[in-house]
């Protein structure tokens, strides 16, 4: 398959979180910004450290695992709901997401959720859409006010990370 001729942009892309679940809860991010982006991905996944030979370089060497971190704006348009499913109550895990289960299991202290983003291919004749899936993410967000209050929503990817 040769690469796509189309340069994707904001206008191509879905958010999607996902608990763990019997049938996982699910919110698709919607009235965001357009503004996904995840930092610190590497090969393996992993600090790299310069050793010296007397002060010179010697040789390069994997060290820690190191965790990607992600960040998106979406506009507010509502709060805190007991049914809805509300990005607010996802981060805080109240509301409609009290009962959500850590994709690090029950019996996790803290929790996570899987993120997807899609973006579209297909509708621009790739064989596919370029799906990145973030697995065990521990989430947080702020909340500002303004034209219009938004959510600015963080987090860390502490589980596998695959695209395709």
């Amino acid at each position: 398959m040769a690469q796509s001729t189309v340069i994707k942009n904001f206008r191509d892309g879905t958010l999607t979180f996902t608990d763990n679940t019997g049938t996982p809860l699910s919110l698709p991010i919607v009235y965001e910004a357009g503004d996904f982006s995840i930092d610190n991905l590497n090969e393996g996944l992993v600090e790299t450290t310069a050793y010296l030979d007397r002060g010179e370089f010697a040789t390069l060497r994997k060290t820690n695992r190191v965790f990607p971190s992600f960040s998106f704006t979406a506009h507010m348009t509502d709060l805190s709901d007991a049914t809805d499913k509300l990005l607010y109550d996802l981060v805080r895990k109240t509301g409609a997401w009290a009962a959500a289960v850590s994709t690090l299991g029950t019996a996790a202290d803290a929790m996570t959720y899987k993120l997807t983003w899609t973006c579209e291919g297909t509708n621009f004749g790739d064989t596919a859409d370029h799906v990145l899936i973030l697995n065990d993410c521990r989430v947080t967000m702020s909340i500002s006010e303004g034209d219009p209050n938004s959510f600015s929503v963080s987090g860390i990817v502490y589980g596998a990370i695959t695209a395709t």
